[in-house]
């Protein structure tokens, strides 16, 4: 079978379509009519390479049409619109089944018309292929065509009652290859998901006469010279007019990541609130710091593999205060401070194990015990962090192993949750966002602790946009720090707002090697209202 042609039709000239447009009465509605298909039409059969570069050529011509319409239109001989249409098109293993039939009706076809009767996997996989049989019988098992041969092992039969079946798949194919759709979006759903069709947007216009309008394309001037003006001939010249949208030439320079700009407008909130930014150089912290001085017991399940990364070399820490270290083992033990305790054998072995710091709290700890040590005894703080963080998770749209979190802590005489709340209410409304709702939660080293909630305007619900609480007596007194001083604290992650702010729907095209190198160089200024 010769293969079909492809060759790109030839571009109407500016003169061809304002005569194109005399001859339709002033408008032309569908610029698709223009295009003259390849001397060898639409290719067809399994040749999947030809049809993209048939469907190429057709957004090639179009996108060339453009750029004469965009002439004629600066000139105000044309007005134009832009169109687009949703098609879809059969993939080269939709083709196959829409002239084959699906997997799941070739297997019921081969199996013997006597449901009492089957036919051995092996046979089957020899005369249908490994593939077919795989797809075919886990589709035909769903619907009930085919079953296990109950008493013979490895065989397959037709369920008893399927004397006919109706190829839902290839037929629903073949009225693709007509139609360019179907009247049933589920259906288009499944066929996507099943990569047997493949989906085209096709950009066209629609054309009319404009102010302007002549059959013929007259030279415009671009320039105003010292001969025109001498010879005065610039009072009869057509000047091409000045495009006052066109954009200059972009200038070389750097450009902040939107994250470093959301970033840099959190710690200006939290400068504005009088907070003292805290040293987060650390990414590697003992599991001391990151969660026995929390209050985390070591049998939580934030401490397994599956969702810390543990550091191999150097297998331990080195310095961790050792009269605290006591204090924080009894606690675990024997609880006090109103508390039981978790009632189980502190290991020293445990404490000293390295990780990648899961959350920046892990810095706050580390900083309430430095306020406690300070000579002249506890002295009111208020201290925040913008860092990042290490989460073993499975990396998808909105999940990375490795982000940024924001944490902000305030320690003082009698605060209380009320106070905290209040914090909420003023840092949230300096982003913006005033509409707030609190949830009771659990955290091991808050207690009370609240989720934070905010009703998203374009989601028409309420979404989780943080978490919070007051650290536990059982973190805070064996710091040192005195009876009378509550802690409150509060934490939200910086990608969160970064993409609602910017519009981005996957966190991979904000981090990463997806990240568009334009996207963060035309990337607006932050401010939050």
């Amino acid at each position: 079978m010769a293969e079909a042609s492809t060759s790109a039709a030839a571009v109407p000239s500016a003169e061809e379509i304002l005569a194109l447009l005399e001859a339709h009465g002033g408008k032309i509605d569908d610029t698709r009519a223009l295009w003259t298909k390849p001397s060898g039409g639409e290719p067809a059969g399994e040749d999947e390479k030809a049809v993209e570069e048939y469907f190429r050529s057709r957004a090639n011509w179009q996108l060339a049409l453009q750029g004469v319409l965009n002439s004629l239109t600066s000139r105000e001989m044309i007005t134009y619109k832009v169109q687009d249409e949703i098609s879809f098109v059969p993939s080269g293993e939709g083709r196959s089944i829409a002239k084959l039939g699906s997997q799941e009706a070739r297997l019921w076809s081969a199996l013997p018309a006597d449901s009492e009767q089957g036919k051995s996997a092996d046979d089957l996989k020899t005369a249908l292929g490994a593939d077919t049989l795989k797809i075919g019988q886990g589709k035909a098992f769903a619907k009930k065509w085919v079953r296990k041969h109950p008493s013979q092992p490895n065989f397959l039969a037709r369920v008893p009652g399927v004397d006919a079946i109706t190829d839902e798949t290839a037929n629903d194919l073949k009225q693709v290859q007509e139609k360019g759709t179907l009247s049933d979006n589920a259906k288009i759903t499944e066929l996507r998901k099943r990569k047997l069709i493949i989906q085209r947007k096709l950009v066209y216009f629609s054309i009319a006469k404009g102010p302007k309008f002549s059959l013929k394309v007259e030279k415009l001037e671009t320039d105003l010279t010292v001969e025109m003006l001498q010879s005065g001939s610039w009072k009869s010249a057509a000047f091409k007019q000045y495009n006052f949208n066109a954009e200059g030439a972009p200038p070389t320079s750097g450009a902040l990541h939107p994250l470093l700009k959301v970033r840099e407008e959190f710690r200006n909130i939290f400068f504005e609130m009088g907070f003292t930014e805290m040293p987060t150089n650390r990414f590697v912290e003992s599991e001391f710091w990151c969660f026995d001085s929390l209050f985390v017991p070591q049998q939580h399940a934030a401490r397994d593999v599956q969702d810390t990364f543990f550091v191999k070399d150097p297998p331990r820490a080195k310095a961790i205060p050792e009269d605290y270290l006591a204090r924080v083992a009894e606690v675990h033990e024997k609880g006090g401070y109103g508390s039981t305790g978790y009632r189980y054998p502190f290991s020293r072995q445990v404490t000293e194990r390295l990780v990648l710091r899961t959350h920046t709290t892990a810095v706050s700890s580390a900083m309430l015990y430095a306020i406690a040590q300070q000579p002249g005894g506890f002295k009111p703080a208020k201290l925040f962090s913008i860092d990042r963080v290490f989460r073993n998770e499975a990396v998808d749209a909105t999940h990375l192993a490795e982000f940024h979190q924001v944490e902000g802590v305030v320690a003082d005489y009698n605060i209380t949750l009320g106070d905290l709340i209040g914090f909420m209410q003023i840092f949230f409304s300096k982003m913006g966002v005033t509409d707030l709702r609190f949830k009771p939660a659990y955290n091991p080293y808050t207690e009370p602790s609240l989720e934070i909630f905010s009703y998203h305007k374009g989601l028409k619900k309420w979404v989780e946009i943080g978490n919070s609480g007051m650290f536990r007596p059982e973190m805070l007194r064996p710091m040192g720090l005195p009876e009378g001083v509550n802690v409150l604290g509060w934490g939200l992650s910086l990608e969160r707002p970064t993409m609602i702010r910017y519009g981005i729907n996957n966190i991979r095209e904000l981090v990463g090697h997806k990240v568009s190198i334009e996207g963060v160089e035309r990337a607006a200024a932050v401010r939050f209202p």
